[in-house]
């Protein structure tokens, strides 16, 4: 499956980690990693987090990767990172 962000995921991955890295440097990085290789793992298997039945038709789907919420969809062969924030953030 190939990866596609949107400017908006790969703005709110660079949020998030602007947000700690003046905190904890190392949190900061450990959190973009995490993140990513959750979705280097969706790229195998794309149906593992849960359908948005709000999005239909669209396959919308939502996975928790440690304290972050990941928004993706699923179109064809393409993976497309729609969103991502902290859980706490009030969306």
């Amino acid at each position: 499956m190939a990866l596609r962000w949107t400017s908006k995921a790969h703005g709110d991955l660079a949020r998030i980690h602007a947000f700690l890295a003046p905190v904890d440097p190392a949190a900061a990085s450990r959190a973009v990693q995490a993140v990513l290789a959750a979705v280097r793992h969706l790229a195998r298997f794309p149906r593992l987090g849960v359908r948005l039945p709000e999005f239909d038709p669209r396959e919308v789907r939502r996975l928790v990767v440690r304290d972050y919420e990941l928004r993706y969809e699923v179109r064809g062969s393409d993976l497309f990172i729609l969103r991502l924030w902290h859980v706490l953030e009030d969306r």
